[in-house]
């Protein structure tokens, strides 16, 4: 119904599907049919998957949006001819590029676990309303992207510290980490969205969970080693 549902994995999948070209369509902007302006969101959507293409080695030009009225029937054709015409100039995708298929999924599935962790770091931007196409290619830049994507933080739980307390847990938005009862917990880091939530929640008394910047995440305890035994304590003698 709005083009601002269109989430930026639903493009990635696409391409990682083999998908050669990707085009949004949606209403003119300032003439939304609902209060949220969905198409302005849709627009700083592909003005950053753009960017995401580029740092995973795809052409840009394969993502395209476009704006026009559900009565334009003529536009829409010309529109579609036109993308259907670049995107065979282009060719197949990743072969264009010289990316072999593998490595290619490879690339475009560690951008995608990325999305939700890009999405909270640029969520003033994403709300941006430009006015002017001017502005569209400095929303974003190449080198502000690869820079977020590069030092992307990882969050680690310390055995010696975490006491099943269950925050974390119960805080986290991806149930990525993974616990229970009187067993320490660890973190799922493919699930993980980067959020820091899991930091937050931890009471400061425990201090286990880590933020992790720059460097590899230790392993995670096996879980026949992850159980907390708890020293009982003694009853005073009267």
């Amino acid at each position: 119904m709005c083009s601002g549902r269109v989430d930026l994995k639903h493009v990635l999948r696409a391409f990682s599907n083999g998908t050669d070209g990707v085009l949004i369509g949606g209403c003119r902007l300032n003439e939304c049919n609902y209060t949220t302006h969905g198409n302005y969101h849709a627009l700083n959507m592909v003005l950053l998957g753009k960017r995401i293409m580029e740092h995973a080695g795809l052409n840009p030009e394969r993502l395209r949006i476009e704006f026009m009225a559900g009565s334009e029937g003529n536009l829409f054709a010309e529109v579609v001819n036109d993308f259907v015409k670049k995107v065979k100039e282009l060719g197949p995708l990743g072969k264009s590029e010289g990316i072999e298929n593998k490595e290619l999924k490879l690339r475009l599935a560690e951008v995608t676990r990325l999305v939700p962790y890009i999405k909270l770091a640029k969520q003033e931007k994403l709300a941006s309303r430009l006015e002017n196409p001017e502005e569209y290619d400095r929303l974003f830049t190449a080198e502000e992207i690869d820079e977020l994507i590069r030092e992307a933080p990882a969050y680690y739980i310390d055995p010696a510290k975490c006491q099943a307390c269950g925050m974390c847990a119960r805080r986290c938005p991806a149930k990525a980490v993974i616990g229970g009862k009187n067993l320490i917990h660890v973190i799922n880091q493919e699930m993980c969205i980067k959020c820091g939530t899991c930091l937050e929640a931890c009471p400061p008394r425990f201090g286990a969970v880590t933020k992790i910047v720059g460097a590899p995440v230790p392993p995670p305890l096996p879980e026949e080693k992850r159980t907390i035994i708890r020293k009982k304590k003694e009853k005073e003698v009267s």
